[in-house]
């Protein structure tokens, strides 16, 4: 399983991704959290420029089997989301830590960045199931 985890990143219990780039995260779902949903057919993405609080739904991926939130590893503000998810969602399943990034956020306070995990954390975590 740790192949699918992209060891640069970090990772949240919850099944979401971040990868810093100084005070800006890049956020998406981790490709064992696409394979649970299915086919993803919708995006509802955050709105840029409004705040997030690390923990906190942000929005909703719908797929042929259910509609699940995700939720913010950090606190702070939407700076960009992914447009290119209104018209092609599927990017999600087929590049869930590249092309499938769902949003960007300018992070508010670093410390938050200590309760994320490892990728080798996040693959222990879905081994155990």
């Amino acid at each position: 399983m740790l192949t699918q985890c992209p060891e640069q990143l970090l990772y949240t219990k919850s099944h979401e991704w971040l990868e810093l780039n100084g005070d800006i995260a890049t956020i998406g779902i981790t490709p064992h959290a696409q394979e649970q949903l299915g086919d993803v057919v919708f995006v509802e993405l955050p709105e840029v420029g409004s705040s997030c609080t690390a923990g906190a739904a942000i929005g909703v991926i719908e797929s042929v089997k259910t509609a699940s939130d995700f939720y913010s590893p950090v606190t702070g503000e939407i700076v960009d989301s992914n447009a290119q998810l209104e018209s092609v969602p599927e990017l999600i399943n087929q590049d869930p830590c590249q092309q499938g990034w769902i949003c960007k956020i300018q992070i508010k306070d670093h410390k938050e960045l200590e309760q994320l995990i490892s990728a080798e954390q996040y693959a222990e975590q879905i081994d155990e199931g």
